[in-house]
């Protein structure tokens, strides 16, 4: 297979993806999905699941669950039951029964105290599409004000922090998720570090210094200047997608040198205001 027909190939599974991403409220029939993917439907299986290591009937319970979850976490307000039948279960008992053999905890459980490293392990498994043809723009960043969250340790208990974050917006009222810019820098890629070495900043734009308060959540500055900028569409979970082309094809061939700062995200939209294929994150590159 050449490279035209891996493309070819790879964007008819990331057409299915995309439909599934799309359409999770509604009936999926192998019959709909081999009929997207211009497979025959009686390959479409074995083919998808070669490519993506994953079933795609697998795929779609993991993605609704994983939906479930973040509405579990963060719309408190929003009951079991409608969750269960947003998720396409008839009741509250099967999808409680699904959602703790799958992630190990019920959902009342996981609405209390959700185990965000667990959460993570059972979620790597769902394939996410990889984006094409990759356009960089050139932007001059002004400098940002921002309350911070040093996460360290583990990329697996990110999610924790992410709460802790979360927690101390609502409470401090200081950098409100409505109107206020919300930023990730990592300070290293995940693979290549230790575990007990990965930092990552959780971080929200606020207007003054941030007081002491129980969360740790401290005052700093993501500097302004140039930066090349890509747009991610689609999961965080498949971000080093769109990150690793930036570096390894679009700065080579730019002739740009970077500045001593890391690469950080923009999160324009995010989940749970809106479903995971809709979600959009700017990663900028800071350059000289």
């Amino acid at each position: 297979m050449n490279d035209a027909s891996r493309h070819r190939y790879a964007q008819r599974i990331n057409a299915v993806i995309d439909h599934i991403s799309g359409h999770l409220d509604e009936d999926l029939t192998v019959e709909q999905l081999s009929r997207v993917s211009g497979f025959s439907k009686f390959h479409f299986h074995r083919q998808f699941s070669a490519y993506t290591g994953i079933t795609v009937s697998k795929l779609i319970r993991l993605m609704r669950l994983k939906r479930a979850s973040f509405q579990l976490a963060f719309n408190k307000p929003y009951r079991i039951i409608d969750i269960a039948l947003d998720a396409g279960f008839k009741n509250a008992e099967s999808f409680s029964r699904a959602f703790k053999k799958t992630q190990g905890q019920t959902p009342s459980e996981f609405r209390a105290a959700p185990q965000w490293a667990q959460w993570a392990k059972t979620y790597q498994q769902a394939v996410t599409r990889r984006q094409a043809n990759m356009q960089v723009r050139i932007i001059e960043f002004a400098e940002e004000t921002v309350a911070a969250l040093e996460h360290r340790g583990a990329p697996n208990t990110l999610m924790d922090s992410v709460s802790s974050f979360i927690e101390w917006r609502k409470t401090s009222k200081l950098s409100p998720n409505a109107s206020s810019r919300t930023y990730g820098i990592p300070y290293s890629d995940p693979k290549l570090t230790l575990p007990e070495d990965f930092r990552f900043d959780i971080c929200g734009t606020v207007q003054s210094e941030v007081p002491a308060n129980a969360q740790g959540v401290v005052t700093k500055t993501i500097p302004g200047g140039r930066c090349a900028v890509v747009r991610h569409v689609g999961s965080t979970d498949a971000i080093a997608d769109s990150v690793r082309p930036l570096f390894a094809e679009w700065l080579p061939a730019s002739g740009e040198s970077l500045r001593d700062f890391p690469c950080y995200f923009h999160y324009v939209t995010r989940m749970p205001e809106v479903d995971e294929h809709q979600q959009i994150t700017d990663i900028y590159l800071p350059l000289k």
